[in-house]
């Protein structure tokens, strides 16, 4: 099995990401669903979809939990029944969780696409962004500025947040790996810090 990595975030929070080199029949062999997962994963299209969904229970079994210590509230946010917190995210071969034991957290994977170029404009302000003149830098940003955007509106959980006009990402330099984005809805900021690595084709970015 592939646990492809695990990042210590604070005494309280951790991140692991798992890299989906089995076959479904495999990933399944190593874990016990409950029958309401069971339904959902039989109604995956999908391939990548369903061994994104059963690596995900792999990576819950990494940190001492099981499918059913998972629970999903009305707007489809994870939560675990101890209650500590959760978010999860997959995307072609690679998965990954953020657990913390009181940090309000959110994660993406996001697969480094040249598509992002032609959506920028409805997640982000693109001008902004004319000043890079390198093809891959830009695609790299702005996919770390998407990634961004989706771990913080997990971490909210609820519908309605616009990402152009609710959610915002601080610039920020490749070498820190580090930035700050806020929620400003119906009158309230709230600030988070967020930090992303990139590895293969792929961008990680999470939340707290």
């Amino acid at each position: 099995m592939a646990l492809y990595k695990t990042l210590i975030v604070n005494p309280v929070t951790k991140v692991l990401i798992w890299n989906i080199t089995e076959s479904l029949d495999e990933l399944l062999s190593g874990v016990t669903l409950t029958p309401s997962s069971t339904e959902r994963l039989q109604g995956m299209k999908s391939d990548l979809h369903q061994k994104g969904f059963v690596s995900v229970r792999h990576l819950l079994k990494e940190v001492g939990y099981n499918d059913d210590d998972l629970l999903y509230d009305g707007f489809g946010k994870p939560h675990l029944k101890d209650g500590k917190h959760i978010s999860i995210t997959h995307s072609f071969t690679f998965s990954a969780i953020i657990i913390s034991d009181d940090i309000p957290v959110g994660i993406d994977i996001e697969k480094r696409r040249d598509k992002i170029l032609k959506i920028a404009h409805k997640f982000t302000p693109i001008e902004a962004y004319k000043s890079i003149a390198n093809h891959d830098a830009l695609v790299s940003k702005l996919t770390i500025v998407w990634g961004a955007k989706e771990s913080l509106y997990k971490i909210y959980g609820k519908k309605k947040l616009l990402f152009l006009n609710h959610i915002y990402i601080d610039d920020f330099s490749f070498e820190n790996n580090t930035t700050k984005g806020k929620i400003l809805f119906e009158g309230v900021t709230d600030e988070y810090d967020v930090h992303f690595l990139e590895f293969d084709e792929f961008t990680c970015v999470y939340a707290l």
